[in-house]
């Protein structure tokens, strides 16, 4: 038997699998749901044995568990592959908004619907399949696998970077593949070679000792809510370009090459205004809207507040104004450094009459970028047009996923996104699905992959 009729012959057990995998409610941002984690954790360290692979273990992290094994029987001639997912799902409220119990998974229209399915359980479940298919056929595989899956990935990997670095032996290898991850639609393949880094600050202005009457005072003390509004607007042009002293200098430029592979993706600026209820494009002159959503930084005001905000009006000079920014970053731009510039321009522009305290916010990422040429990307591009019959698309992601930057500074290995949901899942939203053609196509996808990495 080959893997490809062993695939065949035990899909609908791997489909009563996934549908126990996505009964257990594994959400990690509730405390009320951490021993569900747990028995997650506990599920896939025994499907892990079941599959075939060895030294399967719940390990701690501080905060909700990782679950690693391995198979390396190699031979230190092939290389070690890293499969990389997780098992903790979103919140599922507004329980009322599904069709169907979260947590109660059904089959509808080839589709397997609950929370997780597709991100990432489903997603996750796949490699797990495809390495048990050519255990139990070939008694082998082409390749070193170790796997690590964690339990926090939706509350955003806390505890995993101390994790990573203190087993830095136990990960060791020389390619990482993210079950974790996205193809363009069911039947257009992706590849997606960089994600944004993450840096927020929250400022404070203090002006009066407390809110002072505006006919009394006004025209002769600051009024914070004023100075804050006048030193975010001194952030950015009108035109949308980024006016914080050396914000770009480290930015990485767009090549021609990175500029075609971004052309070549299908955009509809109609119906991507439509979708957002926005009335036009805006942003960063020089760079079409796809370019800047995904390899242009970004610098955004997310929260703005002080003063009276009740019916009617309270006629006072507010004591205090805070806001909350975030910048999106791309590569070679540091979150510290930039958190550092936007302080800076806080002192050197800051209004009279005023003090400000600037706070870094926690959940902080570096960027990522998969460097041209990388092997592990041509190769997963390589299957994917075997299997979709098309080149992948070579796009970027305008988010953060912390866990690839954690490979890189601790493994020194660029990660690469070989998961098989699509965009228009529901992930994080009611009605989360997964299709079974996607399920049963990133099974083929990895065992092609594993056979290629080995030949």
């Amino acid at each position: 038997m080959t893997w490809q009729t062993y695939l065949k012959s035990h899909q609908s057990r791997f489909v009563e699998e996934l549908l126990d995998f996505v009964r257990i409610p594994s959400v990690s941002a509730s405390a009320d749901h951490a021993a569900d984690v747990r028995r997650a954790a506990e599920w896939v360290s025994a499907r892990l044995t079941a599959a075939g692979l060895e030294n399967a273990a719940v390990m701690e992290t501080g905060g909700h568990p990782v679950v690693c094994a391995d198979w390396c029987h190699a031979g230190p001639e092939k290389p070690t592959i890293l499969i990389y997912g997780h098992f903790d799902v979103q919140p599922a409220e507004p329980f009322e908004l599904w069709d169907s119990p979260p947590f109660a998974p059904e089959i509808r229209q080839d589709c397997v619907w609950g929370r997780g399915a597709s991100d990432d359980k489903g997603g996750m479940l796949i490699p797990i399949l495809s390495l048990e298919a050519m255990l139990q056929t070939e008694g082998r595989l082409p390749v070193n696998v170790k796997l690590i899956f964690e339990g926090q990935e939706e509350i955003g990997s806390p505890e995993l970077p101390a994790f990573v670095a203190a087993h830095r032996d136990l990960l060791t290898c020389d390619m990482i593949f993210s079950a974790d991850g996205l193809q363009w639609t069911a039947d257009e393949p992706n590849l997606i070679t960089g994600l944004k880094g993450l840096v927020g600050a929250e400022i404070t202005l203090q002006g009066a000792q407390s809110d002072q009457h505006s006919g009394l005072h006004g025209g002769g003390i600051a009024n914070p809510l004023m100075a804050l509004a006048q030193l975010l607007a001194g952030m950015k042009t009108t035109d949308g370009t980024i006016s914080v002293d050396g914000f770009y200098d480290d930015v990485t430029a767009l090549t021609d090459e990175d500029r075609a592979a971004i052309a070549r993706v299908p955009f509809d600026e109609t119906a991507y205004l439509a979708e957002t209820g926005a009335p036009a494009a805006v942003g960063e002159p020089g760079y079409t809207v796809r370019e800047r959503l995904w390899a242009r930084p970004t610098l955004e005001v997310n929260g703005l507040w002080g003063g009276y905000q009740g019916l009617g009006s309270k006629t006072v000079l507010p004591a205090e104004a805070s806001a909350k920014i975030t910048c999106r970053l791309v590569a070679e731009q540091k979150p510290g450094h930039v958190f550092d510039l936007i302080r800076a321009h806080v002192d050197t522009h800051l209004p009279p009459g005023v003090t400000a305290e600037v706070t870094r916010l926690q959940g902080s990422a570096d960027p990522f970028l998969v460097p041209a040429g990388h092997n592990a990307s041509q190769t997963a591009g390589e299957v994917l047009r075997e299997l979709y019959g098309m080149d992948p698309y070579v796009t970027r992601v305008g988010g953060s996923i912390p866990v690839m930057t954690v490979f890189l500074k601790e493994l020194g290995v660029h990660g690469v996104m070989f998961g098989f949901s699509t965009g228009d899942e529901n992930l994080h939203a009611p009605n989360e699905f997964f299709r079974l053609a996607s399920f049963e196509r990133g099974q083929r996808a990895y065992c092609r992959l594993l056979e290629k990495l080995g030949a």
